[in-house]
């Protein structure tokens, strides 16, 4: 028997959304951290120019902060329904894969870095990317096997 009183399962795809837009949001506050952001005094506005490295590892700036807010803004709204979570995942992860592309045709020494972007950063987006496509493609998967997706209300009877 079913209690017509539970609450629905959460989709998949809404927790992956949610999952990814918590930790860009957790990485656009950590970069605004001087110790988690190494050489936090030469964190700059934008370009090349920012010496400032997110673990040591990852060039940052105050707009590559931001636009890690942004994402994380947008993961965490978009998590509010099904088809934006999935929208999230795919079309966030093909900007990542864009960045990527970007990242490798570009000198990072010249203006055209102007988020700024490293190699480390480069390979982290093709990361990113690939994995937000793959839970966008996966967790559509699981909730079509779930009779989560389409919604019930969605399909046709």
């Amino acid at each position: 028997m079913t209690d017509v009183h539970a609450r629905p399962r959460r989709s998949t795809a809404r927790t992956a959304a949610l999952l990814f837009g918590i930790a860009f949001l957790l990485v656009g506050v950590l970069g605004f951290i001087p110790g988690i952001t190494t050489d936090y005094g030469a964190l700059r506005f934008a370009g090349h120019e920012s010496a400032a490295q997110l673990f040591g590892v990852f060039t940052v700036s105050v707009l590559h902060n931001m636009v890690h807010l942004l994402f994380g803004v947008l993961g965490v709204l978009a998590a509010r329904a099904n088809g934006a979570s999935r929208a999230f995942l795919m079309l966030g992860g093909g900007v990542y894969v864009l960045l990527w592309v970007f990242g490798l045709a570009m000198d990072h020494d010249s203006k055209a870095n102007f988020i700024p972007l490293d190699n480390a950063d480069d390979w982290l987006h093709l990361a990113l990317g690939v994995a937000m496509i793959a839970a966008g493609i996966a967790t559509t998967a699981v909730d079509r096997a779930r009779g989560q997706y389409p919604e019930p209300e969605k399909q046709g009877h």
